[in-house]
């Protein structure tokens, strides 16, 4: 901590600065002045955190000075050392903020221990004030993905009316539970295959642009954006108190268009939007949602680049049939490893359900149909469905990209190839993680008498299937690998110069006759030829 001394006095001021310990209490003088205006210069200069204050002084007294560094600085520490006990100055002192009122002659000591207390004090504030500055940086770099997950419980009717408006007070959004609102969402339409520039692996960087475009578009509009759990742009417009519902979304469709062709003109790829149906209040914002969600979705029938308005459907409600047989040939199909009779499966499924879809709602339900019975499957076996499914992961949770019965036929047919790929590497990754134990142990446990009955007992498999696995994955029986590793072993240690005895013993043999018999036979020559 810095100190500045400011005394009229000579001989007291360089008796403050000199015959006290400062600098052992990490306490460093930094000046030493007169008078107040000779304080002001030196404190321009040097930042001093702590002063030591005269009251009386030419030029400038004390409480002056202390008045105008109080302005200045808040949390510079002053600390008065006068001659006067009146009443008056100590109360005038404290009320400018003055740490402590000391009367000369104060000793060192006393001197001491009270700039110590202020440089204590200073940390603490100082702490304090950064904890507080650093929660608000924190707040304010946080708020934008406070408000995101905010919009998302709203439009998945998370909240209640009570915790809405509280959750916009603490959020700072001016959302009036009085005024009438609609809902568009915005999202950039499938890559399609003739695209050079851009692949599906990029999605998520075209729809953080369009969001970027958006909010730049609508940044003079009453409204707000936001990002769903599908990473499409969500809009939220606030109707004008005296417009009438229907001339609204006349306009909200018309601003629509005009975002996609904002849209299309910078990225040269083209977006679509779904649009609520209806107006409503904040309480009515996951209605308004699933309007616009629907009305997105129509695009997989009307195609792309559209501002689609919200319809109530009429007609028939959408019907799935349900193939458990189908289903229960699929799953043997793809546990057993029949890639053939997988696809001829999914094709029977396809054509008993999906093949006959005519609206978005029925191709919708058997998306969802398929999507949950390959996630059913998959999770049986215990695997992540994101590792099996790779980059057609993305699939399962945003249907909206899945644009034609073509391209979610051909996403079947590849988690099919995927699961079988996944399946083929478990098990692979499992006989080679078993396998590389098994070596370590014939090498760890040379010495020892080992059987693959014993070994398969030890791996808790049968000795038949160990069997056939080693075989499989070295090429040898396992047998004969033992054998050809201990008389490999055998032979290092007769070369040297262990005897007969200590050879066999080290590769499991007790018997030292019947070890010369294996090893003459392995290696043409008896143990002691070799030693010799």
């Amino acid at each position: 901590m810095n100190l500045l001394i400011v005394e009229d006095e000579i001989r007291l001021r360089n008796a403050l600065a000199n015959n006290i310990p400062w600098d052992k209490h990490g306490i460093e003088v930094v000046g030493q002045a007169g008078n107040g205006a000779e304080a002001l210069r030196i404190i321009d200069r040097k930042k001093p955190d702590i002063i030591l204050l005269d009251l009386q002084m030419p030029e400038m007294d004390g409480l002056t000075l202390a008045r105008h560094l109080r302005q200045v600085d808040p949390l510079l520490k002053i600390i008065v050392l006068s001659g006067h006990d009146d009443f008056t100055y100590a109360q005038q002192a404290l009320g400018l903020g003055v740490m402590k009122y000391l009367l000369k002659p104060a000793g060192d000591e006393e001197i001491l221990e009270t700039v110590l207390e202020a440089a204590e004090r200073l940390q603490s504030e100082l702490e304090q004030r950064h904890n507080e500055d650093e929660l608000k940086m924190k707040w304010k770099l946080h708020l934008p993905q406070l408000v995101n997950e905010f919009f998302q419980g709203l439009f998945n009717g998370k909240f209640e009316a009570w915790e809405i408006e509280q959750k916009c007070k603490d959020l700072q959004l001016d959302l009036p539970k009085e005024a009438s609102y609609a809902i568009a969402i915005v999202d950039m339409d499938p890559i399609s295959e003739t695209e050079q520039r851009f692949s599906r692996k990029d999605m998520s960087l075209l729809q953080f642009s369009l969001g970027s475009i958006v909010k730049e578009a609508l940044s003079n509009t009453q409204s707000w954006v936001s990002t769903n759990f599908a990473g499409c742009t969500v809009i939220i417009f606030q109707l004008a108190s005296d417009e009438e519902p229907r001339i609204a979304l006349q306009k909200i469709n018309a601003l629509t268009e005009k975002l996609l062709f904002t849209v299309k003109s910078c990225l040269k790829l083209s977006a679509s939007a779904g649009i609520s149906g209806m107006t409503g209040s904040i309480a009515d914002m996951n209605k308004l949602y699933v309007q616009a969600v629907r009305a997105l979705q129509d695009r997989i029938v009307l195609g792309h680049d559209l501002a689609i308005p919200y319809r109530a459907e009429q007609g028939r409600e959408p019907e799935l049939t349900f193939q458990p047989n189908l289903e229960k040939t699929l799953e043997i199909a793809l546990e057993t490893g029949d890639c053939e009779k997988a696809m001829e499966t999914l094709t029977g499924l396809w054509n008993s359900g999906m093949a006959k879809a005519e609206t978005v709602d029925d191709i919708r339900e058997h998306i969802l149909y398929f999507t949950c019975l390959f996630i059913s499957m998959i999770q049986k076996q215990g695997w992540p469905v994101r590792e099996v499914a790779g980059e057609d992961y993305v699939y399962f949770h945003n249907h909206s990209e899945l644009a034609s019965k073509e391209q979610i036929l051909f996403w079947l047919q590849r988690m099919i190839r995927a699961y079988l790929d996944y399946a083929g590497h478990r098990r692979k990754s499992t006989s080679h993680g078993m396998i590389k134990t098994i070596l370590s142990l014939v090498e760890n446990e040379i010495d020892q008498e080992m059987t693959l009955h014993a070994v398969a007992d030890r791996m808790y498999v049968n000795s038949s299937y160990l069997s056939r696995l080693f075989k499989q994955e070295t090429g040898k029986a396992f047998s004969t690998y033992v054998l050809e590793r201990k008389m490999e072993r055998a032979k290092a240690i007769l070369q040297e110069g262990s005897r007969v005895y200590d050879a066999a013993s080290g590769v499991g043999y007790r018997d030292v006759s019947y070890f010369t018999r294996v090893f003459r036979k392995y290696w043409g020559v008896t143990p002691g030829e070799i030693r010799n």
